[in-house]
């Protein structure tokens, strides 16, 4: 009988989730979800432990003979081909620098040497998660992003990353890209609204959910999610037009603050220019579940060679 079950993994800053997920169906496995907490600046020993003990519990779950393999959403720098970690200058994961993750799992959890274990980026594997069972799933050409600690970014024609070409910034993601006096990753995400919030009151916040929190009664809090809104529009919609996007679609934990920019924001983007359509992601972390699964799609595997290393 033919294998269908593939076991996605969210690598987060500071957790691992991991479940099964039917290939069939593109469906996640609730009943085999699993997640732990991880010190992202352990030795790599302790790391890897903590993944594995992860994975264990999925697996057991699971007929191993079921399984086609183990796909990894990695934040990069990665080398995504061959399973190598290459984080360094940020206060996460800097000891797995140079070690081969794949490797290091298959030995902890004593896997055949043939046993498939595949990674792609964190931000790929969401926006190909809505592609394949999302939000995104009736589109040809769409793009996500996701808005958190940082800005995630991803552009997909036929489920497949596009990292490359004419159409999208190098690298196939726009956190690096120039803005205002740095880069777009400082302003459109949760660093933003903390120096912002600053900036106006004086005062501390702890983040964006502290902020939606005040914002009924707040006009300063107000207007910071109006700025945020149509500041992200206007950096957005050239890219949108550029790539022919149909479908923006926007996860993270400041899109659960939406209400509070979604009408500036989208109201920009038709003045921009660009008419496309706007969801917010349903599947939130499960995205990056299916779109690391979706890794032991053999034609999704087969379209997606030439994007990896460009990650």
């Amino acid at each position: 009988m033919e294998k269908n079950i593939a076991i996605g993994v969210d690598i987060g800053g500071s957790h691992i989730t991991s479940a099964a997920v039917d290939m069939t169906s593109g469906k996640v496995l609730k009943e085999t979800m699993a997640d732990r907490p991880v010190n992202n600046q352990a030795q790599a020993f302790e790391i890897i432990d903590v993944w594995s003990s992860c994975l264990q519990e999925v697996m057991g779950h699971l007929k191993f003979d079921d399984i086609r393999g183990i796909g990894f959403a990695m934040p990069g720098p990665f080398d995504y081909v061959n399973g190598i970690c290459y984080i360094k200058g940020v206060s996460k994961y800097e000891n797995l620098y140079g070690f081969n993750i794949g490797d290091a799992v298959k030995s902890k959890l004593e896997l055949p040497d043939d046993f498939g274990i595949r990674f792609i980026n964190d931000a790929s594997a969401f926006a190909v998660g809505e592609a394949w069972a999302g939000k995104a799933k009736d589109y040809r050409k769409s793009m996500c992003i996701t808005l958190g600690t940082g800005l995630g970014s991803a552009f997909i024609s036929d489920r497949i990353p596009v990292v490359d070409g004419p159409d999208v910034p190098k690298i196939g993601c726009v956190y690096h890209l120039p803005y205002g006096e740095s880069i777009a990753d400082d302003y459109f995400s949760t660093r933003w609204f903390i120096r912002s919030y600053k900036e106006a009151t004086g005062k501390e916040t702890g983040g964006v959910k502290e902020l939606s929190d005040l914002a009924h009664g707040d006009k300063t809090v107000q207007g910071l999610f109006m700025k945020f809104g149509n500041d992200l529009a206007v950096f957005l919609a050239p890219w949108l037009k550029k790539f022919g996007a149909e479908i923006l679609v926007i996860g993270g934990n400041i899109s659960n603050a939406y209400h509070l920019f979604g009408e500036v924001f989208e109201g920009r983007l038709r003045k921009e220019s660009w008419k496309g359509d706007v969801g917010i992601s349903e599947l939130k972390e499960d995205a990056a579940l299916l779109g690391s699964a979706y890794l032991f799609d053999d034609h999704f595997w087969k379209a997606v060679q030439h994007a990896l290393p460009l990650m």
